[in-house]
């Protein structure tokens, strides 16, 4: 709505075009850029036997409150000390090798075992788990299995890997980049129009191809617009076939070199290409406001709604400051000012 009613503004009524009454508008106008990224959850970097020794913390804490709410004379076993000399012993360490790392997953599995049948038992005999353990437990349920199989399989892949215990929703995003190749956190594509204008195209927890959403934001480009864009300037990931029939389909310039083989001989860019590679830097300008400014550098909700709702706002906040309607509330700010301090004095005059 924010996007819808800042077409009104004198500064966007000029960049419409003027044709005499008539006259067919042209079929393609404006530019569309498209660039996907990672706000990251504020989560520790996941190690296997990490996570296993929390999960076995955790499992500890249900066995404590069943025995102290109903069996405080018949403590079971849990070896807490035992496991957590264990694994301090491998955390500390400054060279962990592959055969410590396994040694120490595989007695934290039998710890998480041997705790989560004490846990079964008293299930079994009538006891209810609270409400604030239950996610939890399942939690812990399926990350046990994931490690298994990993464990059994000596891999270190598996699809829905869980990375947090208390964000069971985040994953692991591959991102190639040098400082973080790896990201955990919501991956969302926005878009920016010719006007500056950003809209998330896509946002979620699961990673996916970025090539799949060049084909519905161009549509929604034109349900927004009537026509489609002129151009639309994207990385490598996204000059797919399909993506490319596409825009040859709807008259649309796609940004980047041509399908086939190289040319030997290295040519200077055009100045159409030199042009669409200083207009895409706008959705990187845009990627670090929105990280360093806006709050989507580091997330620090915990649900995934909120999570969500926080990139939505640092994307919406990017596109308020682009709007000239700082006028508007100083002139609220103004009157109500005035209004108040004129007020006052007519009180002390009386």
């Amino acid at each position: 709505m924010i996007l819808a009613a800042s077409d009104v503004t004198p500064e966007h009524r000029e960049d419409k075009l003027e044709v005499p009454d008539g006259t067919a508008l042209p079929d393609n106008m404006g530019t569309l850029i498209l660039d996907a990224t990672c706000s990251p959850s504020n989560i520790r970097y996941p190690q296997d036997f990490s996570l296993l020794n929390e999960a076995r913390e955790h499992l500890e804490g249900i066995i404590d409150y069943f025995n102290d709410t109903y069996h405080p004379w018949a403590k079971p076993r849990t070896y807490r000390e035992i496991a957590r000399k264990d694994y301090l012993k491998l955390a500390k360490s400054k060279r962990r090798s592959a055969k410590a790392v396994r040694m120490q997953i595989r007695r934290e599995l039998f710890n998480l075992a041997r705790d989560m049948r004490y846990i079964e038992q008293y299930l079994a005999a009538g006891y209810e788990l609270p409400e604030k353990y239950r996610q939890l437990y399942q939690t812990i349920q399926k990350l046990y299995e994931q490690q298994k199989y990993m464990y059994d399989h000596k891999t270190h892949r598996i699809e829905h890997r869980i990375v947090s215990l208390r964000q069971p929703h985040l994953r692991p995003i591959v991102r190639g980049k040098v400082k973080a190749p790896v990201e955990f956190g919501a991956k969302y594509d926005v878009s920016i129009d010719e006007k500056g204008h950003a809209r998330m195209e896509k946002l979620s927890f699961d990673p996916y191809n970025e090539g799949n959403v060049l084909t519905d934001a161009v549509e929604r480009y034109k349900t927004r617009t009537g026509h489609y864009p002129t151009k639309v300037l994207v990385d490598q990931i996204y000059r797919t076939r399909t993506n490319r029939e596409l825009c040859k389909q709807r008259g649309i310039r796609m940004s980047g070199p041509r399908l086939g083989r190289p040319p030997k001989e290295k040519q200077k860019p055009t100045k159409e290409e030199y042009q669409d590679n200083v207009d895409i830097i706008e959705v990187e300008r845009f990627f670090s406001l929105d990280k360093h400014c806006y709050g989507a550098g580091l997330i620090m909700t915990k649900l995934p709604e909120t999570t969500l709702s926080s990139i939505a706002m640092s994307v919406l906040v990017g596109n308020l400051f682009r709007i000239p309607t700082g006028s508007l509330f100083l002139l609220y700010f103004v009157d109500s000012g005035a209004e108040s301090e004129s007020q006052h004095y007519m009180e002390l005059a009386d």
